[in-house]
């Protein structure tokens, strides 16, 4: 009777243990990564038995694969190897990472308690997300991955991406530094994320603006195991203004300042030439015609792009537009 008493006793004991761990989601989106992916999932699966079986996580906690529009083998491959603890979102067409992302990130809503976002290219070290869970578990709603070594980055990518947050940081925008898309959102910060229903996305200035309790975790970057990295560098750049558009007016005020100056300046000359052609001291040569011609000339079509990435912005958020559309999922 008493040993029934003691067996009882511990299965209470492991279903409140079980009760106390969160149900963590994996969220990874996936775009023409057939080289890896199955590496990929045995190194999560991994990761995440590791986990449960150190009660530090709920037996309940699922990885979430989204498959960007791959034209490649990625979906035939996740399909091969689904079992309980995978859930596959097939997008219909290429909708873009963050998209996709976004759509992991709606499909865990209320359905975990905490929700982990990283790339599917095993370069964020997934080593890191006990350490996440910890920080979850202290009471931390936002937790962020940073990356505190650069060094395995080429020199033209290192000193383009360190530029991009001193540009940011310039025009005032919130954003953690060396900081990407790999980080872990309670329930509720997640549930405030999705609130944001703009057109155009960048995460990474979203999120700080959420405001809830957060830490940084630091990391160094793995080398890519296999395949290519999906961002070459005109859509890098393309991201850089997103961010930069999407957060700031101060390119728009920085053009009225140079406007403003300009024509300060050309006043300034203007008296200068009346002065010195009434002193009978004409002006000779060209360069003093052609030269302010083509700088005011490249300043205005400058000013006319930075116009036109705005007005492009305004342009898709009054469409309105869903963000993607899921062809299947299979859970």
């Amino acid at each position: 009777m008493l040993q029934s008493i003691e067996i009882l006793s511990m299965v209470i004991k492991m279903q409140n243990i079980e009760n106390l761990s969160p149900i963590i989601y994996l969220v990874l989106p996936c775009y023409n990564e057939e080289e890896i992916i199955q590496i990929s999932v045995e190194v999560l699966e991994s990761k995440v038995l590791s986990l449960i079986n150190g009660n530090l996580i709920n037996p309940a906690s699922k990885i979430v694969f989204v498959n960007d529009g791959s034209t490649d083998k990625t979906l035939d491959i996740l399909k091969k190897i689904k079992n309980e603890k995978i859930v596959i979102i097939n997008l219909s067409a290429n909708c873009g990472h963050q998209n996709a992302l976004i759509a992991g990130l709606e499909y865990s809503l209320d359905k975990c308690d905490c929700v982990i976002s990283l790339d599917c290219d095993l370069q964020d070290d997934v080593n890191l997300i006990d350490s996440m869970i910890s920080r979850f578990r202290d009471g931390y709603e936002v937790i962020y991955g940073v990356r505190d070594d650069r060094s395995s980055d080429t020199f033209f990518k290192r000193f383009s991406a360190e530029g991009f947050y001193d540009i940011m940081k310039i025009l005032g925008v919130n954003i953690i530094r060396n900081h990407a898309d790999y980080r872990a959102l309670s329930n509720r910060a997640l549930r405030s994320l999705l609130s944001f229903r703009e057109a155009n996305l960048f995460l990474r200035g979203i999120v700080p603006l959420l405001g809830y309790k957060s830490c940084n975790l630091y990391y160094k970057r793995n080398i890519r195991v296999a395949g290519e990295s999906k961002y070459p560098f005109f859509k890098m750049l393309s991201f850089a203004l997103d961010g930069i558009t999407s957060f700031s007016v101060q390119p728009l005020r920085m053009l009225s300042i140079i406007g403003a100056t300009i024509s300060l300046a050309s006043l300034i000359f203007g008296i200068w030439a009346l002065i010195t052609y009434f002193m009978g001291k004409t002006i000779s040569g060209w360069t003093s015609v052609v030269v302010p011609m083509y700088f005011l000339g490249g300043l205005q079509i400058l000013g006319l792009g930075i116009l036109g990435e705005y007005i492009g912005k305004i342009y898709k958020e009054t469409k309105n537009r869903p963000r993607y559309f899921i062809d299947s999922i299979i859970d």
